[in-house]
């Protein structure tokens, strides 16, 4: 699965999910907590394709989070997808094959989205502040890029990065002051990571969910649907009915989010 579609596909799952506990588990939560944590899902719901490199001395290829912050990312995407690859080398068995790229290898497996997610929650615990305000910039950078990809490409990483700084610095301002979200922010990543994966799942290639359990002599064996049902990256099942019903699924989730606050500031009863 592209990009924009990944990171829609995380922003949809944070909206439904709020919804769902509001709804189910008398678990309401502010405007501004759910907008954050649509973001930072969102975000999170491409940071698996850190693996996926390009030319850094260029600032060309790679994909669509590895851009989001210009030569840097690119750079940090070369070096993951090094010790990716590098993984799968040493611990692959003898039925899996030799690989020369580490793309949807280690950052697409069930351990490394739970890395992100308690890792993140470790981070804003022990460090608090620029900890929290970090994370959030980089989450929302990758969101930007994901969500906004054409205007991010016409805008260019300067002013992506400006963006994601000053977006990143106000929602911290507007989080709960008694923990700052940290909790929501490390379980927002995570879902991010999940989603993402189970996009890749829908696709001809799959990805290595069941690592690091070996199965038949292999440790990395990818995980996807039959050719028969399979989505072909970037075809226009994916950019058109995919991205539609990610559009449609946060729309409603948004709109019966907001309903509630909207009848009542009106005072409508139903």
């Amino acid at each position: 699965m592209m990009g924009p579609q990944h990171a829609l596909s995380g922003a949809a799952t944070w909206l439904a999910g709020s919804w769902v506990a509001a709804q189910f588990f008398d678990y309401p939560q502010s405007a501004t907590t759910i907008a954050v944590g649509a973001a930072v899902c969102a975000g999170g719901a491409l940071l698996p394709d850190l693996d996926m490199s390009g030319k850094v001395t260029k600032g060309q290829g790679g994909s669509t989070v590895s851009r989001s912050f210009g030569v840097a990312s690119l750079f940090v995407a070369e070096v993951i997808e090094k010790i990716s690859v590098g993984v799968y080398t040493a611990t692959k068995l003898s039925k899996d094959p030799d690989r020369h790229n580490g793309h949807r290898t280690l950052t697409h497996t069930l351990p490394f989205a739970a890395l992100m997610g308690f890792g993140s929650i470790w981070l804003c615990t022990r460090y608090g502040r620029w900890a929290v305000i970090g994370i959030l910039f980089f989450m929302f950078g990758f969101a930007l890029r994901g969500l906004f990809d054409k205007w991010a490409d016409r805008a260019g990483w300067v002013i992506v990065t400006l963006t994601s700084g000053a977006a990143a610095y106000f929602a911290f301002n507007f989080l709960p002051s008694e923990n700052r979200g940290y909790p929501m922010i490390g379980l927002a990543v995570g879902v991010g990571c999940i989603v993402h994966l189970m996009g890749d799942i829908v696709t001809r290639a799959g990805v290595p969910i069941l690592w690091p359990i070996p199965t038949g002599r292999r440790m990395w064996r990818m995980i996807g649907l039959p050719d028969t049902f399979a989505i072909e990256a970037g075809s226009k099942v994916e950019t058109t009915v995919l991205r539609t019903v990610f559009t449609v699924v946060s729309l409603v989730a948004g709109a019966g989010l907001l309903a509630p606050a909207l009848l009542k500031r009106f005072d409508i009863e139903v």
